[in-house]
């Protein structure tokens, strides 16, 4: 149903009175119209404080227009006065202070418990912030910081992620989403239980893209479990095994940075099979990059001054490409004490194995 409201839009900005969609009532809840509606304290210190939009007024009067199936002590024609929601539960709430409610401050969200609002504008779904750090209620390790939720006509309350991206990386974001964001969004659907997500990229400063992909069981299933395997080494303070991801060299590289000069030691027996096993894969890889290289070449040569080649379904193209490089040998002839100035010393381990003497 279509409603008037005063909106939140933003931190000092004031209240806009806009047109919004209401949902039906679910079976928990009741529809009030109402006749008129105070100003709290409240209202103006989030009108001067909270960046989120939400629709504000929690001090109001009015009448009870309909109800859900499972509301029984409410019926339409009812008189009522609305107030700030409280869970009933706690010890602030049994001895009747609700406004010192254990949950009290989940009334900031603007949403339902569930992170979803029965409200939204032109009919589309709006995006809701979700001011705090989810936990899943299974796996008390996997934690989930969303960017938002927002409603689905098919899939329901689902994640919203909001991403930046360069223009040297629009390519990633041509028919799918870069791999890192594809497994965050699943392991957000872990935690919360919601069976869509969206994601929204601004590339490049101007170019606004965004897409919904669906709750994947199989790859939840191995994400819980490496997570769960992880987190059993941080329990038990012993790190995992290495392995050759990027990630395993980035530590290595960062637990041992310098060497020792001159030092030396004998390698467990272990290493003459892992030698073998260096030596096997850098034989391989120097065939494959030869092939790899070979086949640049001939396509290369079947471009020939064009910059653009299709065959089949693929694209190849060659093209030139300018670039303005410093020049750091001429720089340290002619200008060595500026040269001396701006220049860095870095250092790195280098890694080699060779045939002993």
């Amino acid at each position: 149903m279509k409603i008037k409201a005063a909106v939140h839009m933003g931190t000092h900005t004031g209240l806009v009175i806009r047109e919004l969609d209401l949902e039906e009532p679910r079976s928990d809840e009741v529809l009030i119209k109402t006749v008129a509606c105070g100003v709290c304290h409240t209202d103006i210190w989030v009108q001067e404080n909270y960046s989120d939009v939400m629709v504000l007024g929690h001090e109001a009067s009015g009448v009870v227009e309909r109800v859900g199936c499972d509301v029984e002590k409410l019926a339409p024609g009812d008189h009522v006065v609305t107030a700030y929601n409280w869970c009933g539960e706690c010890g602030a709430c049994r001895k009747g202070q609700t406004w010192e409610c254990d949950h009290f401050y989940d009334n900031f969200d603007g949403l339902r418990p569930d992170g979803t609002s029965p409200y939204s504008m032109s009919g589309k779904p709006e995006v809701f912030a979700v001011n705090k750090l989810l936990r899943s209620k299974e796996y008390s390790f996997m934690l989930a910081n969303l960017d938002g939720v927002c409603k689905h006509p098919t899939y329901g309350t689902c994640v919203f992620e909001s991403k930046t991206a360069s223009a040297y990386k629009s390519g990633e974001w041509e028919d799918s989403i870069p791999i890192e964001y594809r497994l965050q969004l699943q392991h957000y659907m872990a935690v919360t239980g919601y069976i869509g997500a969206y994601i929204a990229v601004l590339i490049g400063g101007n170019t606004f893209k965004y897409q919904f992909i669906e709750r994947d069981e199989e790859l939840i299933s191995m994400l819980i479990q490496r997570e769960k395997d992880f987190w059993e080494h941080v329990q038990s303070d012993i790190p995992p095994s290495l392995d050759g991801s990027e990630a395993s060299a980035k530590y290595l590289n960062k637990r041992f940075p310098s060497s020792v000069s001159r030092s030396k030691i004998k390698l467990p027996e272990t290493a003459v099979a892992l030698i073998q096993q260096y030596d096997a894969a850098s034989e391989q890889l120097e065939r494959v990059t030869e092939q790899k290289q070979e086949a640049e070449n001939l396509l290369k040569q079947m471009l020939g001054e064009n910059e653009v080649g299709t065959a089949g379904d693929r694209i190849v193209t060659w093209k030139s490409v300018s670039q303005e490089r410093l020049d750091s040998k001429t720089l340290k002839a002619e200008h060595p004490t500026l040269y001396k100035k701006y220049s860095n010393e870095t250092s790195h381990r280098r890694f080699s194995i060779k045939q002993a003497a």
